[in-house]
């Protein structure tokens, strides 16, 4: 039987018609002896046919369908115009060696050639690759570096260029800097506080739950001692209380803190102004953190929140490694210190790591977390291939595994609720297990099925 090989080069296509495979067979020891000289791989291969290619555009874009396994309407043509045509209804008499599987396979399919891809074949490429530039007398000398770099980085460009699952990267990037804010937003607070309570000591306990509020009302009073009407209207705007803004000024009025010097005073608004633009940033930053999950998980995002989809995946260290991570790893991941101490000392494993910030495993009663912890990790690493493998964008998944969960908690409240209709008809309820009044067992699991 005859056979071909088909070289895919920076320059073009190139086939090769393979002699001698009577005298040597498919002999992977005998091509690889020959590879080296010239002189012998020339009488073992020799050229056919070769189809440069037009234009650098054109090169890249059949690169990449040859990397991706698929055969152009370009690459078809070459081949069925060099090939031997196969008579309809008869054995085809020649293989076509090719370096992908994949490609051969979708080569076989389209056009019926037999196609193979094993170790003789990739001797043979690899004598071609090495002797190429010998076989086309075209090429000046460096005429077949020059496109191989030129290719490289346009097909490397092309490839880093744009992925959705690679920006799971920004992801991770985000939560990790909203942490660091969060930590920072706090100490520049702290030291807001300490800076002007001295000075206004009564601000503190006027405005004491929120950091951006008081900073924001500390750059607007500067120095209490200048506090007077016209200062209502604007502390208004930031208090979202007329009552507390005339309280505040008439707090000022009368304010028994030290006075500061201005040099001090600009410190401290200097603090003040930190944590006002700090958090300005961190709001923001938020924002593009909701809209980059939704990019990039759009299912899973959607079954727990932008927040802990996020931490997760950043805990996972990509996309790809969460979806595939089992649901009793997806569990646990961030108590694994909790994890290794309880298998270390022999005490009770964790339930749940970070997927506990979610709003289900709150809601579930302390008896259900664990329950509701195994059933929202099933639901997530679902969530997580379906948002990784898929080809859709849609939260189409995501929404109805949360309708899941939902149901799936509400089976829980109503278990125990029937629990307490049945301890008033002399049912005997235990923590583990529900036993009625003959002794029989009644699994707690086959009960919620029941009630659902």
């Amino acid at each position: 039987m005859a056979m071909f090989v088909l070289y895919e080069s920076s320059s073009g296509y190139a086939l090769f018609d393979v002699h001698g495979l009577n005298e040597i067979g498919q002999n992977v020891e005998a091509v690889q002896s020959s590879v080296s000289d010239l002189a012998r791989f020339g009488q073992v291969v020799k050229l056919t046919a070769f189809h440069p290619w037009q234009t650098a555009q054109d090169a890249l874009n059949q690169v990449n369908a040859v990397s991706e396994g698929f055969m152009s309407e370009e690459l078809r043509s070459f081949l069925e115009l060099n090939l031997p045509k196969a008579e309809e209804g008869k054995e085809t008499k020649f293989s076509l060696g090719v370096s992908d599987p994949k490609l051969g396979s979708c080569i076989s399919e389209a056009t019926k050639i037999p196609c193979q891809s094993n170790e003789f074949v990739q001797e043979l490429l690899r004598g071609v690759r090495q002797h190429f530039d010998s076989f086309i007398n075209d090429f000046k000398p460096g005429g077949l570096e020059k496109p191989q770099v030129g290719l490289a980085l346009s097909y490397s460009r092309a490839k880093v260029k744009y992925n959705v699952n690679k920006e799971d990267h920004m992801v991770i990037q985000t939560i990790s800097l909203l942490d660091t804010l969060d930590k920072d937003i706090n100490s520049y607070a702290m030291r807001t506080r300490e800076w002007y309570s001295p000075h206004f000591p009564e601000l503190d306990k006027i405005v004491n739950y929120d950091n951006y509020m008081y900073a924001q009302a500390s750059k607007i009073i500067e120095d209490k001692s200048k506090l007077s009407e016209e200062h209502v209207t604007i502390l208004t705007e930031v208090l979202g209380d007329e009552d507390k803004a005339r309280e505040l000024v008439e707090a000022g009025q009368a304010s028994m803190g030290p006075d500061l010097s201005p040099l001090d005073l600009l410190h401290a608004q200097t603090f003040a102004q930190g944590v006002i633009d700090l958090t300005d940033y961190r709001k923001k930053l938020y924002d593009y953190l909701v809209v980059k999950v939704k990019d990039v998980a759009p299912n899973l995002a959607a079954l727990i929140g932008e927040t802990v989809a996020a931490r997760l995946i950043s805990h996972a260290g990509s996309l790809r490694n969460l979806a595939k991570h089992p649901s009793s790893t997806l569990q646990i991941l961030g108590a694994e210190r909790a994890l290794r101490r309880a298998l270390r000392t022999g005490g009770k494993t964790p339930k749940h790591g970070l997927i506990v910030h979610s709003s289900f495993i709150g809601r579930a009663s302390a008896r259900n977390k664990g329950r509701m912890a195994r059933c929202l990790a099933a639901k997530c690493s679902i969530a997580a291939r379906v948002d990784y493998f898929g080809d859709s964008s849609s939260a189409d998944f995501g929404e109805k595994l949360r309708v899941e969960v939902e149901e799936r908690l509400d089976s829980l409240h109503n278990v125990y609720a029937m629990e307490e209709v049945l301890e008033v008809s002399h049912w005997l309820v235990s923590d583990e297990e529900i036993v009625d009044a003959s002794g029989e067992e009644i699994d707690e699991e086959e009960a919620a099925d029941d009630v659902e």
